[in-house]
């Protein structure tokens, strides 16, 4: 009687009253959505912002409306604080929770001015933006305290300003030849001034043809060269500076140079000088028969002079 069966099936337990059952308690209700499809004026923003568990609720609100502003707002302090009716301390508090945990970026960086500025960028996935931050070569420096991102830049400017105010211990580049230029056949000196002139008015017509005085030196003798095939200055002129490309152009002075050579006229051919017209006489009045008739003195006809070589 005493022995034990384990393989039987434990017997029904009774049932509990409804009052004390564990699982009913007092339920005020959960969370119900009513949600309408977004078509228009929607940012999407990820749970790991919007359900943080060590970001405060004022951090998280800031994130999502930084997120959902556009490209080139103004999100500074004076700003924010204009805009929301928190203080301006926990403005700049959350603004530093959102930059601990990633969401946000400050890069200091130096403007063309030489002026610190700082750019507010900010991160709807932290972790990515971390690693693209991370991967970039062009990061901006941190602080404006570290002059090696800045150093070649500044580097450049103090050579380009040795260079326009002629300092002696910067050297200057060798300037690269000019393509070659047709010649004159006689280069006259009243040609050459006539072609330095032409080449010196072409910055009236189009502002990017400024020359310098050896450019300029360069290009003459093919202008003179054009000029001496019988062309008009107007012609030259039109030939070089029509149909030029609309952006801007590198080197001026190529361009023409290669104008000059490439479109240059043929001569024009030789042309012998015209026999001068034959001499006319003036009329004279016959001293035989008083007709008129044309000598170079005063005299008889030809049928006068006729009829007396006959009669002799």
């Amino acid at each position: 009687m005493g022995t034990q069966h384990p393989s039987v099936p434990p017997h029904a337990q009774s049932r509990i009253a409804g009052d004390k059952h564990p699982n009913r308690g007092h339920h005020t209700g959960g969370l119900v959505h009513d949600n309408t499809r977004h078509t228009t004026r929607f940012t999407v923003i990820g749970n790991h912002l919007a359900q943080h568990r060590e970001l405060s609720l004022l951090a998280i609100g800031l994130g999502v409306h930084l997120q959902s502003l556009p490209k080139g707002a103004r999100v500074d302090i004076k700003t924010l604080t204009v805009r929301f009716p928190e203080g301006a301390t926990r403005i700049a508090a959350a603004l530093r929770e959102l930059e601990a945990h990633g969401y946000l970026r400050r890069p200091r960086q130096r403007a063309p001015g030489g002026r610190i500025v700082t750019r507010t960028i900010s991160c709807n996935q932290p972790a990515a933006g971390r690693r693209h931050h991370d991967e970039s070569p062009h990061t901006a420096p941190d602080a404006p305290d570290r002059p090696a991102a800045a150093a070649p830049k500044q580097e450049q400017c103090e050579k380009q300003a040795a260079r326009e105010t002629g300092g002696a211990h910067e050297k200057r580049a060798p300037r690269k030849p000019l393509p070659a230029v047709p010649r004159p056949a006689y280069p006259a000196p009243a040609l050459l001034k006539a072609a330095t002139d032409l080449l010196a008015d072409l910055r009236r017509h189009d502002s990017r043809l400024l020359l310098s005085a050896c450019d300029t030196a360069d290009l003459a003798p093919g202008v003179a060269a054009w000029l001496e095939r019988e062309l008009s200055p107007a012609a030259v002129r039109h030939a070089l500076t029509a149909d030029l490309p609309p952006e801007g152009l590198r080197r001026p002075a190529a361009v023409l140079a290669h104008r000059l050579s490439a479109q240059l006229p043929p001569p024009l051919p030789f042309r012998a000088p015209a026999a001068p017209p034959p001499m006319r006489h003036p009329l004279q009045t016959c001293e035989g028969c008083d007709r008129a008739f044309r000598a170079p003195a005063p005299g008889r006809c030809r049928d006068c002079r006729t009829d007396i070589q006959e009669d002799a």
